[in-house]
């Protein structure tokens, strides 16, 4: 009896914790859906535009048009520009490359309904020539386009380089015409050359913001002067060190010209000796700190010893120092003599001679350095502690190879971690390997 009034008991309980339950869904339910839709089955159809087009967003751009197709709402709001502002057309050759490619037929739905609501604009291309041929005839069709930020990237070998210089001219001419108002272009490793960037500042000088055209051999030191003569509102510019001048720096200089807040310079050398590097003068490095103090100057070096003799053999303002490639100790020692502003400074090889002394130069010298790197190159544990016992806690970046030091009679590597971990006031280990 006992057992059958037990049983009865859970019976009778089963039932209320199911409805409590489903109260407890309801609730929840209803505090996003509204009651009156909880008498009926969900209609994904009546969610509001908002609703939808926040769903949208989180979405791959093919889910987003599979999802297009539920019903015609959800097509709707497919269509509505805000989804359209921003793109990345991906393009690649399905026999050659792994990557994937944005369809064609969404190409052409993308240019004849929404080429008017592209504004922030990317084209991804693999190494094929095809592709990036593929990228020109696309930009060649947005005539009706109000883009502000363009991007061209090569996902492995410069690919824009291969297309005839005309065909890429033509095909930003309209996009610079038409525009109007771009903010920000990055073309890094492409064809363009001095009469594209004409088109660029007579359509967009009150706009542009950033231009980044590294590797850009056709550009030559009068074309980039065009635009910072005429473009004042330029804030961020990359280029190669070959058309870097003293008149652009002074033109960047100028009362008209706003602050510049970021200059990146590759010096990039592919054979030894066929390139000779000329001398920026001190003068016009002042113009453009005085200008624009707070400016970051970074300067990334892909050189060959013998190819260092025209750089810092006076005061420059350069922040941030990146080798590529093996530099001499005297090189080093230039930097920790002429660099007072500097920041970061990333080796990537040196030799088989300690960098004792120019490390302590650098700690003494550059009171703002806050990171450094170090890959193949020999640093004694005592020369390495002097170092960081100088720079103290202010170093919030350093990254050394484990075989880049060599112990000593005083430290063991043991003994190493420790004594950094002290002066950094934070735990300190070696590098097994490169982390920049």
């Amino acid at each position: 009896m006992k057992r059958a009034r037990e049983k009865a008991v859970v019976e009778n309980e089963a039932p209320q914790t199911s409805q409590k339950s489903k109260k407890q869904k309801t609730c929840l339910y209803g505090s996003v859906f509204g009651e009156s839709d909880l008498h009926t089955s969900m209609d994904w159809g009546s969610l509001p535009h908002h609703v939808i087009l926040r769903i949208f967003q989180f979405l791959p751009l093919v889910d987003r048009a599979r999802a297009s197709s539920v019903c015609r709402r959800w097509n709707e709001v497919f269509h509505i520009p805000d989804l359209w502002r921003k793109f990345e057309f991906e393009l690649s050759q399905p026999a050659t490359s792994y990557l994937k490619s944005t369809h064609p037929d969404l190409i052409q739905q993308i240019i004849k309904r929404h080429a008017d609501h592209l504004q922030y604009v990317s084209f991804k291309v693999d190494s094929s020539t095809e592709s990036a041929e593929a990228a020109c005839d696309i930009l060649s069709q947005l005539v009706n386009c109000s883009i502000k930020t363009l991007g061209l990237i090569s996902t492995a070998k410069p690919s824009f380089m291969n297309v005839s210089k005309a065909h890429f001219a033509s095909a930003l001419t309209v996009v610079f015409v038409n525009s109007k108002s771009l903010s920000s272009i990055k073309i890094d490793d492409t064809p363009l050359d001095d009469p594209s960037l004409k088109v660029l500042v007579a359509n967009n000088s009150d706009t542009l913001k950033l231009l980044k055209m590294s590797s850009c051999p056709h550009v030559s030191p009068a074309g980039i002067l065009c635009v910072a003569d005429q473009c004042h509102g330029l804030k961020e510019l990359a280029l190669n060190y070959y058309i870097l001048s003293d008149e652009l720096l002074l033109a960047l200089s100028s009362e008209k010209h706003v602050d510049l807040e970021h200059l990146r310079i590759d010096v990039v050398s592919e054979n030894p000796g066929q390139v000779e590097f000329h001398t920026i003068k001190k003068q016009s490095w002042d113009a453009l700190v005085k200008h624009s103090p707070k400016v970051n100057i970074v300067m990334y070096f892909f050189l060959y010893e013998e190819e260092f003799d025209a750089f810092f053999r006076e005061e420059t303002p350069v922040t941030h120092v990146y080798f590529g490639r093996a530099v001499s100790k005297a090189m080093l020692g230039r930097i920790g003599m002429n660099c007072p502003r500097l920041i970061e400074l990333v080796v990537c090889a040196n030799g088989l001679q300690p960098l004792d002394d120019e490390l302590i130069r650098i700690a003494e010298r550059c009171k703002n350095l806050t990171a450094m790197g170090l890959g193949e190159c020999e640093v004694t544990c005592r020369g390495f502690i002097e170092f960081v016992k100088m720079c103290g806690g202010r170093l919030t970046q350093l990254s050394i190879m484990e075989e880049v030091l060599i112990p000593d009679n005083d430290y063991s590597l043991d003994r190493l971690h420790l004594e950094v971990s002290k002066h950094l006031g934070r735990m300190w280990f070696p590098d097994m390997m490169p982390t920049w």
